[in-house]
């Protein structure tokens, strides 16, 4: 009689063993799956470039492409991908990438529906080259490198007007700027027009999840309305955020209207504050961002040039994407959970 292998009793280490295992199993097959795609990339592109060539040379037209995958698919019939639809793909593919071995750029990385998308969505090489690199380093699914495009995120990061440069040290003056976004884009909200500033305010928290998403990967939610007393005197901070991956508070505040230089120094006293009672030793200096209605960059430039405390200052938008484009967007499964944390200063966690 057989006795289950379940019914034994596990010797220690067993447990702690098994997960390593399931880890390492998980870890393998991972590798492997992104080796395949690699090579598939690799032969796609390879294709494209032959009938490229031919297509310079001989001036193949749409009748050659469709007998070359008649051809293709009566010797491998087995293999799809090879639709002369897509052989043109592979062809534009080719043609948009010729610098170098495509298996050492990020594109190779990425799905083949992700290919199409950048060939698609994208004229200019270089920002499809940016958009590859950010979705490998953010593990972007079709649909959410879609939405990034669509919504321009790559051009608005690192736009927003500041003094980062002439407040914090040149490398992390780099590092700041490109947190600091300009327009946002606020179209998850539903609102239009003009509204009050804390209904601005409220939204935004309400919907956290696409707020995040919008300001972009590392952010985490610290609370809003953040209380602050300084000898007796009250004050109260918009929102107030910890970016993970620069490892620093980022305050910021709202406005609904114009921008006007006034906004600039009560921001600046909000950014002293945090990092004054909030900051720790082993933390980047704190920034702030104001994200208004409307501004004037000229006027901005003045304000920002007088401050003391590193700040940005971007608008706010309510444009809508497509309804097609609008039916792309991910869900909250594809969005890092917010990281809410009940007192200030409370350190996030890992």
């Amino acid at each position: 009689m057989m006795t289950d292998s379940r019914d034994l009793d596990l010797p220690a280490g067993y447990t702690d063993l098994l997960e390593d295992l399931k880890a390492t199993v998980k870890a393998a097959r991972t590798k492997a799956l992104r080796t395949v795609n690699t090579q598939l990339i690799e032969l796609y592109w390879t294709i494209g470039h032959g009938v490229r060539l031919q297509q310079e040379r001989q001036g193949w037209g749409s009748g050659v492409i469709k007998r070359l995958s008649s051809d293709l698919h009566a010797e491998f019939p087995e293999m799809k991908g090879l639709s002369p639809r897509n052989i043109q793909y592979m062809t534009t593919f080719a043609g948009a990438w010729q610098g170098g071995p495509i298996a050492q750029q990020a594109v190779a990385q990425l799905p083949w529906g992700h290919v199409t998308v950048l060939l698609d969505k994208l004229d200019i090489q270089e920002k499809r080259t940016s958009y590859a690199a950010a979705a490998v380093q953010y593990g972007w699914s079709r649909n959410v490198l879609l939405n990034m495009i669509m919504n321009r995120t790559i051009e608005r990061t690192g736009a927003a007007p500041s003094n980062f440069s002439q407040q914090l040290v040149a490398q992390d003056s780099e590092l700041a700027q490109q947190i600091a976004k300009d327009p946002y884009n606020f179209e998850f909200l539903g609102l239009s027009g003009e509204v009050a500033e804390r209904e601005l305010e409220l939204a935004l928290t309400s919907r956290i999840t696409e707020t995040l998403r919008e300001l972009g990967p590392g952010f985490a939610f610290v609370g809003r309305q953040v209380h602050f007393d300084v000898d007796g005197d009250d004050y109260y901070v918009d929102m107030l955020f910890f970016h993970m991956d620069q490892n620093r508070y980022v305050v910021i505040e709202l406005k609904t209207g114009k921008f006007q230089p006034e906004f600039a120094g009560k921001l600046n006293f909000y950014v002293a504050l945090v990092d004054d009672m909030l900051r720790r030793e082993h933390h980047n200096e704190t920034i702030g961002i104001l994200i208004c209605g409307t501004k004037n960059d000229r006027s901005v430039r003045y304000s920002l040039g007088r401050s003391t405390s590193p700040m940005a200052v971007a608008a706010y938008t309510y444009d809508k994407l497509p309804a097609d484009e609008k039916r792309a967007l991910p869900n909250e499964g594809d969005v890092v959970a917010a990281l809410e944390w009940a007192e200030p200063g409370t350190e996030p966690e890992a």
